[in-house]
């Protein structure tokens, strides 16, 4: 029971990564379906739009619960750094929100540790919540490094991050094996990685923080398995991909999240 009454310390939130997909008025016609859907929800609900929707997103979200966010951000305020978008930019345009060292960074756009730690700081510096990611590679958990792996990129991403700050990061475990491929760990799997997370947390922040600190799951969860994943004491919210584009089925999930 004790452990359960941890969850009830912490919110759920139900993140919806679109990744590259929807113009502008295609974002607008699944926020004006999503609207009805997550009315009354328990949780947060976030929608991290491409950066091109962010202000589409913004505007019709008005007057719901319905947070808005960035699937990146870069680590420097300004400056000779082509193509990429800063925090200050963002809260300008209303985004409350910025995934942070997703898989598909890392692996196409050679995010490292480092760079999720920098941008995390940059994150929070502005104001934004971080949703950062972790996760290991399908070969990584084959070799069963699993632990090793997920402990280092979490003691990394929080570096030189008081717990104050640290309190207010999201983490989300996203195994690599599971992202796009239609494979989902099982609910025991998400459950002892992010136990595995929290544990890291509460070594660097105490008790107090690690059971403040929301820990989502971040492989393929959709309509039939959030349930499941939901119950678990330690998954405390999802970063939901393809199912995030339907309205319907996000609606589901933020169904099972209350």
């Amino acid at each position: 029971m004790g452990e359960n009454m941890n969850k009830n310390l912490r919110k759920a939130v139900i993140a919806g990564n679109w990744k590259m997909n929807k113009t502008r008025g295609e974002a607008a016609a699944i926020i004006s379906a999503l609207k009805p859907l997550a009315s009354g929800a328990n949780c947060d609900v976030v929608i991290c739009v491409p950066f091109t929707a962010l202000e589409t997103a913004v505007e019709a979200v008005k007057g719901t619960a319905i947070k808005v966010g960035a699937q990146n951000v870069h680590f420097e305020a300004n400056g000779a750094y082509t193509g990429e978008i800063s925090a200050a930019m963002l809260k300008d345009i209303g985004a409350e929100y910025a995934i942070i060292g997703h898989s598909e960074r890392r692996q196409y756009f050679g995010e490292t540790d480092e760079t999720v730690n920098l941008r995390t700081k940059a994150a929070l510096n502005a104001g934004l919540i971080p949703i950062t990611c972790v996760g290991e590679l399908l070969s990584e958990r084959q070799a069963g490094i699993t632990e090793e792996v997920v402990s280092r990129q979490v003691k990394l991403a929080f570096a030189e991050i008081d717990a104050a700050q640290a309190a207010k990061v999201i983490v989300a475990y996203e195994p690599v094996w599971a992202i796009g491929t239609g494979e989902t760990a099982t609910a025991e799997q998400a459950q002892d990685a992010c136990k595995l997370i929290r544990d890291r947390l509460c070594g660097l922040y105490g008790k107090e923080i690690s059971d403040s600190i929301t820990i989502q799951y971040g492989g393929s969860m959709n309509p039939k398995n959030a349930a499941e994943l939901l119950a678990k004491t330690d998954v405390d919210g999802g970063l939901i991909g393809g199912a995030s584009l339907k309205a319907e089925d996000f609606g589901v999930i933020i169904g099972a999240a209350n």
